[in-house]
């Protein structure tokens, strides 16, 4: 579409809306963030196919007022906490999906590199993993119980240390993202690389399947939700290099903003692998279908919350107030 077109077809909502703000018409928080959907909608739009026009930066000036319109006058009902996994967090992480698959792919390619790396020197796996660690569950397999490591520990206890590592994890994979990003994409590797070896150690055994049905019970949400997180490092990396329209450090606080959500986000997810792996995943002797069950269920709450939810709702269409201004 032609800007003149595209102007000419959505002036008269802007400048209602322009207007309104304005002259601080009495219009309810539901009301003003749906016209500010609508405008940032447009300022999407424009930004895509007239970047630096007069109505891109028209736009960007009509949402900013808006913005701090709702949020300056907004009453934060008590609901506030249900509402920001609900809609809040799922309607903005829709605009981060390119950041979260491009960490999902880091995460691939170094999970590959981890498993290669082993099948080439053996001393690799020794060198991630640790001497102890190996030969802990070295013996672990000799007395046929190659899953044991989740036996040491009380249930409640690994419950709370896991729960609490996984959260460190995913906050310094958020802090990193200040190093424009590289830092988020360390940790990436660090992570990819031993679950890379981590898996070719066992299939090297002769127990993969028996790895991948014990580990994954609860490593599903876990390093799903990693990834999640490090999608919001590399969030905050992208409003330091790419700062767009804005100056760099106004850029940059938006990206920190928008990455602590995402990190907010996957705390209750943590909480659930935590509990996974402290009292369900030392059941090694569930049946496979079970085990497999837990495992795709965790898959298909990720793939819902994280992609076919943020996507759902940025194409449902709004409930517009029939008498909005």
């Amino acid at each position: 579409m032609r800007e003149a077109a595209f102007v000419k077809q959505n002036k008269d909502k802007w400048q209602r809306f322009e207007s309104a703000l304005q002259n601080n018409a009495i219009l309810s928080p539901g009301e003003l963030s749906v016209l500010y959907l609508e405008v940032t909608d447009h300022l999407s739009y424009a930004q895509t196919f007239y970047p630096g026009s007069n109505t891109f930066h028209y736009l960007n000036g009509l949402s900013s007022r808006a913005h701090q319109k709702i949020y300056r006058n907004k009453k934060e009902p008590k609901s506030r906490f249900i509402t920001f996994f609900t809609e809040e967090f799922p309607r903005e992480f829709y605009r981060y999906q390119k950041q979260l698959l491009l960490a999902f792919l880091v995460f691939v390619l170094f999970v590959a590199a981890g498993s290669f790396s082993a099948s080439s020197d053996g001393a690799f796996v020794r060198s991630i993993l640790g001497d102890a660690y190996v030969n802990m569950t070295l013996e672990n397999i000799a007395n046929d119980d190659p899953m044991a490591v989740y036996k040491k520990m009380g249930e409640m206890e690994m419950f709370l240390g896991i729960t609490i590592n996984n959260v460190r994890v995913a906050l310094m994979a958020f802090v990193f993202g200040i190093f424009a990003g590289l830092g988020t994409l360390y940790i990436i590797m660090q992570n990819a690389i031993m679950l890379g070896s981590f898996q070719y150690f066992f299939y090297e055994k002769g127990l993969l399947w028996e790895s991948v049905r014990t580990i994954w019970i609860h490593g599903t949400i876990e390093i799903s939700v990693i990834i999640v997180a490090a999608c919001a490092g590399l969030v905050v990396g992208k409003g330091i290099l790419f700062p767009g329209t804005y100056s760099r450090l106004t850029s940059f606080v938006n990206g920190i903003k928008a990455g602590l959500k995402i990190v907010i986000s996957t705390i209750p997810f943590f909480v659930i692998a935590g509990f996974l792996e402290g009292f369900v995943t030392r059941q090694t002797q569930m049946p496979d279908w079970l085990a497999i069950l837990i495992i795709t269920g965790s898959l298909a709450l990720i793939l819902f919350y994280y992609v076919y939810y943020p996507i759902y709702l940025n194409r449902k269409p709004p409930n517009v107030p029939t008498n909005r201004i």
